[in-house]
């Protein structure tokens, strides 16, 4: 897929699970689960163990079939290792240069980490193709987004930390361009419970809140 095309595949669905889990074998159910409930872009952390080949194994098993990105990369020499493995997407929870720039130059589609409106404007200039707003919860939640919309309202925003099922709606409504949702729907206690049916639930009703918040911006 080209660079382009996973640009509107995230913004498309406007969700991206963040996998973090204790295992690889966690991580590949997690994968699967959000899959089969409708939601084919992953964000694999470096937290995970093995985390790099888990991104390569994932490229290679599904092919186009599902975007595959690395998250939590703090620097260029971590992205790189990514990159090397085919890693669609970089996904920082902070905003580094050299890291925007690296992956900017190799032509993959970078989200680096944001705060203050300084930061992400930063971030824009700098060459990110949508800007991570974290910790998002802990600012204001969607009233965050609203106000960062207004004087910015051409910087696609993925607001993460603090989105889940009674939220969601709200920061589709303020501007997002997509969510960045990581424990409220991947859930590690049904991955480890042999349960991955609620993270696959989860993942449904995350696409349908999507669906109907952005219907009801299109009809207002």
């Amino acid at each position: 897929m080209t660079k382009d095309e996973i640009k509107r595949r995230i913004s498309e669905i406007g969700i991206v699970p963040v996998v973090r889990a204790s295992s690889p074998r966690d991580a590949l159910i997690a994968v699967e689960s959000v899959c089969k409930g409708g939601i084919r872009v992953v964000e694999i952390t470096m937290t995970v163990p093995g985390a790099v080949e888990i991104i390569r194994e994932l490229l290679k098993s599904h092919g186009p079939d599902v975007v595959v990105g690395a998250g939590t990369v703090l620097n260029a020499e971590s992205a790189r290792r990514c990159l090397d493995a085919g890693a669609q997407f970089i996904v920082s929870p902070g905003l580094d240069l050299k890291t925007v720039e690296l992956v900017q130059k190799e032509g993959v589609l970078v989200i680096p980490g944001a705060f203050s409106p300084t930061e992400i404007i930063t971030a824009w200039n700098t060459g990110a193709d949508f800007v991570k707003v974290f910790p998002c919860g802990n600012v204001g939640g969607p009233k965050y987004i609203k106000a960062l919309k207004g004087p910015l309202p051409q910087i696609p925003l993925i607001p993460t930390g603090g989105v889940n099922l009674e939220t969601a709606a709200d920061f589709i409504l303020a501007g997002s361009e997509a969510l960045g949702i990581g424990g409220e729907l991947v859930q590690t206690a049904a991955i480890k419970a042999g349960k991955p049916e609620i993270v696959t639930e989860a993942a449904r009703k995350f696409v349908e809140i999507v669906k109907k918040a952005r219907a009801q911006i299109a009809s207002a």
